[in-house]
């Protein structure tokens, strides 16, 4: 097979994938809508409100001062009725802002009774995660949650997935904890908060997420956007004993990716390999030549692929005598296999 026909066959598969989602999203008319998912109720504790978030104000004995007040921007409360000076809520949860009201009411109420509720969760933007993930999704972060937690409720990695992981932070971090503890109200409250790593991408390993290490399965905070890297193709071709197309992986390597297709055929010529590489933008422009003998004795270090290398491993010829040793004891097999027929009949 020409190198010509191989970059024509790869160009081929790479535009018709490429078509076809085209085609899908012109069908459809419009970005796909991803479905929301929440993570509230698992475990959600002491819920730390923020602004935007509603509140249901009661106390006892006294219908008139019930009310639903919503934290300003400021995160405070400032509509209570008889009540002057704010109160802070951002990032205090429902008994702490509860004692709060209490005492401010104690004024002019004798030991009052005062219950607070969370009515609606509005302060958190929502996570999104895609990529290789077997349900793209936004997620409601009520609370603070794992990268892991994240990649799990989105139904797990799909085998698509080329080994990193990216995460982009989009917003500050609400309420800032302190060694896995909530800092003070007034250091929650002021609006220095450091804002650098703002639309930063931090890269992580789907192996070392894995191992729950705190350093390598991160939190997700709100607003959060968490894509799982999509490994672009590799194409396997020749004499092997599954030609295909495999998903480029971190570390894929020549040896790695032949024996991912079954390894080489008898009739293989393992010491004329060739790697067909994309250059200046151009499938296949860049023909390398590997002697894969010498890497399998360990003769020569293993080549590491790149995205939409073409791999072809060539074969020996129609004469050579591994061929003809083949064809004779083919021919010899067969001979066998019909003699005893013609016996018996």
């Amino acid at each position: 097979m020409s190198k010509r026909t191989l970059i024509t066959i790869a160009a081929s598969l790479t535009l018709s994938a490429l078509f076809s989602v085209l085609a899908l999203a012109q069908s459809q008319g419009e970005a796909p809508v991803l479905p929301n998912n929440s993570l509230d109720s698992q475990g959600l504790g002491r819920y730390r409100v923020g602004p935007g978030d509603i509140l249901d104000v009661r106390v006892f004995g006294q219908p008139d001062l019930n009310s639903t007040v919503e934290i300003d921007a400021d995160g405070n409360i400032s509509s209570l009725p008889f009540i002057e000076q704010p109160i802070p809520a951002k990032c205090r949860d429902e008994r702490d802002i509860q004692k709060s009201i209490t005492d401010a009411y104690a004024k002019y109420i004798v030991k009052p009774r005062v219950s607070v509720r969370v009515m609606e969760r509005r302060s958190r933007a929502p996570a999104v995660v895609y990529g290789a993930v077997r349900s793209a999704a936004r997620f409601q972060m009520m609370r603070r949650v794992k990268l892991h937690e994240v990649l799990a409720s989105a139904g797990g990695i799909t085998m698509n997935a080329a080994g990193t992981i990216q995460v982009v932070h989009t917003e500050p971090e609400l309420c800032p904890k302190e060694e896995g503890l909530m800092q003070t109200v007034a250091a929650s409250l002021s609006d220095k908060q450091p804002a650098s790593d703002l639309g930063q991408i931090e890269i992580y390993q789907i192996s070392d997420v894995k191992s729950g290490l705190p350093k390598d399965d991160p939190y997700i905070r709100p607003g959060d956007i968490v894509i799982v890297a999509e490994g672009a193709p590799i194409y396997l071709t020749g004499a092997v004993v599954a030609p295909r197309e495999l998903i480029m992986k971190d570390g894929m390597t020549l040896g790695r990716a032949i024996a991912m297709s079954g390894g080489v055929t008898r009739q293989a010529k393992s010491s004329d390999v060739h790697i067909y590489r994309q250059k200046d933008g151009k499938i296949g422009s860049e023909d390398m030549k590997v002697n894969f003998e010498a890497i399998k004795k360990g003769q020569q270090p293993d080549i590491l692929l790149q995205a939409y290398d073409i791999v072809e491993v060539r074969s020996i010829g129609t004469l050579a005598p591994r061929n003809l040793a083949d064809f004779f004891l083919n021919t010899v097999k067969g001979a066998a296999g019909y003699l005893p027929q013609r016996m018996v009949y």
